[in-house]
């Protein structure tokens, strides 16, 4: 296993980089990880949990994270005013990283896939089933919501802790995030810190950029509401949250099952918003079963 590239990837012709799990000829499965997270928020552990349930498994860095392009050039995100409504400094929207997705789809010699999204990833999945409904066979969206702002809203103290000021040496990086987990973290879990505090120090090695994670929740707070949009998605959806999420509140996850027509919503008690190990177990065999039903469907479908 090792980081490739795929180089000009959609519309935006941007490089993307990725890695792959598993059976390269079985189901493929991409994961889309959360806002300024790169894609070593899918532990290495949980993706070869997954692989082994005979899936193919793909993880990438969004456009502004870890080594996939970042849009350097791109005007300074106000990030402050685009949380209290004024997304003016937006440069690109939620609708475009789908457009990403789907031409990593596209190098990757892929017509369509299995979407598991978290938090912002879970955004981008549903958008792109909103949007580019082909490709896409299934659809889990895990501790994610709709855009409705009545719904799924941080505590106070999740915002505090995600809005800290970003770090300026690694060491600082690696601190930041550990207090952020222990913020927004599953209570009910132990925190695996030395596992973090590696995933940390790794992540800023690869690439430390704040100003493109500004850009990234520029991007959710401009996207608005897909509620009304979500009805449209038809295939086979499975949406995951944790009942003591402080970041994005379980009713984000409720309003997104409600919104998705025949969608399994399966709330985990003690989960926050972090893939906690003692959760990984229950989350693949979820993913698994619902591709599996979901293949189904396809083939019945391609015939």
């Amino acid at each position: 296993m090792s980081v490739e590239v795929a180089l000009s990837v959609g519309p935006a012709r941007l490089d993307i980089a990725y890695e792959k799990f598993g059976d390269p000829g079985a189901p493929p499965v991409l994961l889309l990880m959360g806002l300024g997270t790169q894609m070593l928020g899918w532990p290495d552990g949980f993706c070869t949990a997954l692989a082994a349930r005979g899936v193919h498994v793909i993880r990438f860095d969004n456009r502004d994270i870890g080594l996939s392009s970042h849009l350097t050039d791109a005007p300074m995100p106000d990030v402050r005013a685009a949380l209290l409504g004024d997304t003016s400094s937006a440069s690109y929207r939620l609708s475009d990283m789908a457009a990403d997705t789907s031409g990593l789809l596209d190098a990757l010699g892929l017509d369509s896939a299995h979407l598991v999204g978290a938090s912002m990833g879970g955004m981008i999945a549903q958008t792109l089933a909103i949007e580019q409904p082909d490709r896409v066979r299934s659809l889990t969206s895990i501790m994610s919501t709709t855009g409705d702002p009545s719904v799924g809203q941080a505590t106070q103290r999740a915002l505090a802790a995600l809005l800290s000021p970003p770090a300026k040496t690694r060491e600082e990086a690696i601190e930041r995030t550990v207090s952020i987990v222990r913020v927004i973290g599953s209570p009910a879990f132990e925190l695996d810190e030395p596992d973090l505090r590696w995933r940390a120090g790794l992540a800023y090695d690869r690439a430390n950029d704040p100003v493109g994670v500004g850009r990234q929740l520029a991007a959710i707070a401009a996207s608005g509401d897909r509620t009304g949009a979500l009805g449209s998605v038809t295939v086979p959806t499975l949406v995951i949250h944790g009942a003591d999420d402080p970041l994005v509140n379980v009713s984000g996850g409720r309003a997104t099952a409600r919104a998705i027509p025949g969608a399994e919503l399966v709330v985990l008690d003690g989960m926050g918003h972090h893939l906690s190990r003692e959760l990984w177990r229950e989350i693949v065999r979820r993913i698994d079963e619902l591709v599996e039903r979901a293949e189904e469907r396809w083939r019945v479908r391609l015939r």
